[in-house]
């Protein structure tokens, strides 16, 4: 088992939050959200469906670029503040 962690981008949109994460662009991995967290939250929602799509269909999940995305053998927790 791995843990993965992805950069994500996110910007202000007129009234609402953009999100995306830039390893899994060609998997259309954006999404938005009213607030801030509401984004951050569809995007952690978005990204688990895009890795299980991965692992069902027996694909890699992508590990580089290394300033988008790290790796981990152990176990992680990710906490954003």
């Amino acid at each position: 088992m791995k843990t993965y962690m992805f950069r994500v981008v996110v910007e202000p949109d007129e009234d609402r939050w953009l999100v995306s994460c830039p390893a899994l662009e060609k998997y259309s991995a954006t999404t938005w959200g009213n607030t801030r967290e509401e984004a951050l939250q569809h995007i952690q929602e978005v990204i688990q469906m895009v890795l299980q799509e991965l692992v069902e269909d027996q694909e890699a999940i992508p590990d580089e670029p290394s300033e988008e995305v790290i790796v981990s053998s152990e176990p992680r927790v990710a906490v954003t503040i």
